[in-house]
């Protein structure tokens, strides 16, 4: 799950600070006006969560007014979607609001710094968030992370995610998953392996590091050539596997008389990017 950013809400977007003065005053909608945001980048609210913020509502109402903006037909939600949900659940009438003035683009950064905040998210919803801002705005992932306060990597690694078959991406999103498994499933250098991994990951509950040697056994196999190679040196394949968590991708390390090389895999010119990155 997404960590929560360091930088409050505020902290990107000064004008949204809720204090009430001339500019922030909150005023009680119909709840009937508004609707949700679409450019919510959670797509699953879970029952639970949702019961437990209605009975809230119904003991003390809702302390934190949501923030919306005007658009044709109503109010677009800012945030605050899961406090709506749950109003309505509790059947309120009225509902605090703040109005501000939006464009899409601040829509949508917004959804996504209050999602991550709240570490709401599934590493795909957030993968999925990165790339639908990129993809609107002619974002660069160095763009993205400025913008957001999260680190190149830590998108790059996110975006990576989405190049998983659709097994895994739906496991990511329900939990079965971790964000660990799915770059160690990443590593795997015949991806048709994949499905058989997962398989085995649900069967038998293995964690993080129990998959990555898997992974790296499986990718050991594939390129054997025979059975009579040597054994390669166990300081070696420990340097492979700690060079293989780091980078989150698969690495080998060919050993010579004399030299040596470092071969390091990677998927498309933003994965190069992020490998660099990571190496500087």
């Amino acid at each position: 799950m997404a960590r929560g950013l360091g930088k409050g809400i505020n902290a990107f977007f000064p004008e949204l600070d809720t204090q009430e003065d001339d500019a922030n005053q909150i005023i009680e909608l119909d709840i009937t006006e508004l609707r949700p945001n679409p450019y919510q980048p959670r797509k699953s609210f879970q029952v639970e969560a949702i019961e437990e913020l209605k009975n809230s509502i119904i003991e003390y109402g809702i302390i934190q007014p949501l923030l919306v903006r005007k658009v044709i037909k109503g109010y677009e939600i800012i945030a605050g979607e899961r406090r709506y949900r749950a109003a309505k659940e509790a059947n309120l009438e009225k509902i605090p609001v703040i109005v501000k003035e939006l464009n899409d683009q601040k829509m949508m950064e917004l959804a996504l710094l209050e999602n991550l905040q709240r570490e709401n998210l599934t590493p795909v919803e957030e993968a999925q968030a990165y790339v639908n801002l990129m993809k609107s705005y002619q974002l660069t992932q160095e763009e993205l992370s400025k913008k957001l306060g999260k680190s190149r990597p830590h998108i790059a690694n996110h975006v990576r995610l989405l190049q998983l078959p659709t097994q895994a991406i739906a496991m990511l999103n329900s939990g079965e998953l971790s964000m660990g498994h799915g770059r160690a499933l990443l590593s795997l250098k015949n991806k048709a392996k994949i499905k058989d991994v997962i398989a085995k990951i649900t069967k038998e509950k293995l964690n993080v590091r129990q998959v990555e040697q898997l992974v790296h056994q499986l990718n050991e196999t594939k390129s054997r050539p025979s059975k009579s190679r040597t054994k390669k040196d166990v300081f070696i394949v420990q340097f492979e596997d700690k060079l293989r968590e780091r980078l989150g991708t698969g690495v080998k390390i060919v050993q010579g008389k004399n030299k040596g090389k470092i071969e390091i895999e990677f998927f498309n010119q933003d994965d190069l990017n992020r490998i660099v990155e990571l190496l500087d």
